[in-house]
């Protein structure tokens, strides 16, 4: 697995994440079969299928079996709550109007989302924007080592004895290592230098395939001796590894491309200009831009004018 490219995925696609989560809630089916009644007010699989999306977080780890029961508990109290609440004239307050206002606004906002931006997304242009990612990643090398670790440095030279005499590295390391590769005759497989401790990466990546160290290697787990099977450059991973991270890339970029047309199409005013100044810089962070001027958007009149990069 390239865990460079992984790493790199994950870390631009946190945002990605929360924003295709608005959409994921499933379709409602225009006859869903009832599963239950309230007062002879029926929940459909539907409604149980929505609930389990919403309050899911609130279920944790629960096995499927378990999840479905307590979608549909939750269910059976937000309807009899409700229909207290309504006893009560609670949804006829300003404060419930506006918070209804809102809670559909921001249902419209998903709805939009999942219309607009993640359902459009095809197969070719997640490939394409997965050669892309790849593209940026800068070709590493790989190695494929043994090593043996021993306490000290006395054990470990007499271990390089032992191979010099034509010991077999593999039947020593399962006799002799006191690492968790011993089992496997101290194979750790490929890695790149990143992944190891400087000391033994420095030793290991300076070998040539076949080579065995002829010092003893120290690092702070104790004295290695080190066989170096092979090397490579590192093979990306596989599209289907990644896809979800790139969908989440790709989700991100057309929300925020959506993002700033409408917001450059739309009359917002804030009077406060500090708090106009804070959500603009909000407005840019999220964009990716440092400055009104990359925003396109018009800078307070007297604020200083930052000076054009060089290209």
């Amino acid at each position: 697995m390239h865990h460079s490219l992984r790493r790199h995925l994950i870390a631009r696609a946190g945002a990605a994440a929360i924003l295709a989560a608005l959409s994921c809630a499933p379709a409602l089916a225009q006859e869903s079969p009832v599963v239950a009644t309230v007062n002879g007010e029926q929940i459909t699989e539907a409604d149980l299928a929505l609930a389990e999306t919403e309050l899911g977080p609130q279920f944790g780890q629960m096995p499927e079996d378990q999840r479905r029961a307590a979608a549909l508990s939750a269910v059976i109290d937000v309807r009899l709550f409700a229909a207290e609440a309504e006893k009560e004239g609670i949804d006829q307050s300003e404060d419930f109007q506006r918070r209804a206002e809102f809670l559909r606004r921001r249902a419209l906002h998903s709805a939009y989302i999942d219309e607009n931006v993640v359902k459009p997304i095809s197969e070719e242009e997640l490939r394409a924007r997965y050669q892309e990612e790849i593209a940026k990643i800068p070709a590493q090398e790989e190695v494929h080592a043994r090593h043996i670790l021993v306490p000290t440095e006395d054990e470990a030279k007499a271990i390089i004895e032992q191979l010099d005499e034509g010991g077999d590295f593999a039947a020593i390391a399962k006799e002799k290592s006191k690492d968790g590769a011993a089992a496997n005759g101290g194979d750790l497989g490929y890695f790149t230098a990143d992944a190891m401790v400087p000391e033994f990466s420095q030793a290991a990546f300076a070998m040539e395939p076949g080579s065995y160290s002829k010092e003893p290697v120290k690092t702070q787990f104790g004295w290695h001796v080190i066989k170096v099977e092979d090397k490579r450059m590192q093979e990306p991973p596989a599209f289907e590894q990644v896809q979800d991270q790139i969908r989440s890339l790709v989700v991100r970029d057309k929300y925020m491309d959506t993002l700033a047309s409408l917001r450059e199409g739309a009359e917002v005013e804030i009077p406060n200009a500090d708090l106009k100044n804070a959500v603009d810089g909000m407005l840019r962070q999220q964009l990716g831009q440092d400055d009104p001027a990359a925003a396109g958007q018009q800078a307070p009149a007297d604020a200083e004018q930052p000076e054009t990069p060089a290209q």
